[in-house]
C-alpha cells in the first residue's frame, strides 16, 4: 500500500475517532445538564442569532476605537459562552 494511502486511512480514523468522542461528549454534557439545570437557568438564554448579532457589533465597536481591548474581551468572552456550539 502506498504512503498516501496509508496516511489518508490514518487520518479517516483519527477523525471517525474524534467524531465518536464528540458524540459522548455532548451525551454526557446532555445528562449531566439535567442535574445542573440551576446553573443554565442563572444564565439569560438568548437566540444565537441574536447574540451572534451581538458578536458582530462588538467587534466593529472595537474596529471603531470605542471600547478598549480589554472591555472588548471580556464581552466577547460573556457571548461566545451565551453560544451552544
Amino acid at each position: 500500500m502506498s504512503q498516501a494511502k496509508m496516511q489518508k486511512r490514518q487520518r479517516e480514523k483519527a477523525q471517525r475517532e474524534r467524531a465518536a468522542a464528540k458524540r459522548e461528549r455532548r451525551a454526557t454534557k446532555g445528562a449531566e445538564g439535567d442535574e445542573t439545570s440551576d446553573e443554565a437557568d442563572s444564565a439569560p438564554v438568548q437566540p444565537q442569532g441574536e447574540v451572534l448579532a451581538q458578536l458582530a457589533t462588538l467587534h466593529q465597536r472595537f474596529a471603531d476605537d470605542e471600547i478598549d481591548f480589554d472591555t472588548f474581551e471580556a464581552a466577547k468572552a460573556e457571548l461566545l459562552a451565551q453560544l451552544d456550539v
